[in-house]
C-alpha cells in the first residue's frame, strides 16, 4: 500500500481584537475532528486572526472539514457580535 499525500488548507479569519481569536480559537478547540486518523487540525492565534491549518487524507474531507470550520466561526463571531463586550460589562 502507498502512503497517500495529505492535503492541506490554512485560513485566516480576522477578528476585532487577540481576545476575541483567542475565545473563537478556544470555543473551536473543544470539539475534536470525527475522524482523528484522516483529518489533523491546528488552531492559533497570530494578532487579531484565527489561524486554522488542516492536513487532510481526501480532497473530500478537506472541502467537508473547511465547511465545518466555517460555520463554527460564523457562529462564534455572530455571538462574540451580540454579547460580547457589552455583556462582560455587566458582570
Amino acid at each position: 500500500m502507498t502512503d497517500t499525500p495529505w492535503h492541506t488548507v490554512t485560513i485566516r479569519v480576522p477578528f476585532a481584537n487577540p481576545k476575541h481569536a483567542t475565545i473563537a480559537m478556544q470555543v473551536i478547540d473543544v470539539d475534536p475532528e470525527l475522524q482523528r486518523e484522516a483529518v489533523k487540525r491546528t488552531l492559533t492565534v497570530d494578532g487579531n486572526d484565527l489561524v486554522a491549518s488542516f492536513a487532510t487524507s481526501t480532497v473530500r474531507l478537506a472541502r467537508l472539514t473547511t465547511n465545518g470550520f466555517l460555520e463554527n466561526v460564523d457562529l462564534v463571531a455572530r455571538t462574540i457580535g451580540e454579547f460580547g463586550e457589552n455583556s462582560e460589562r455587566d458582570f
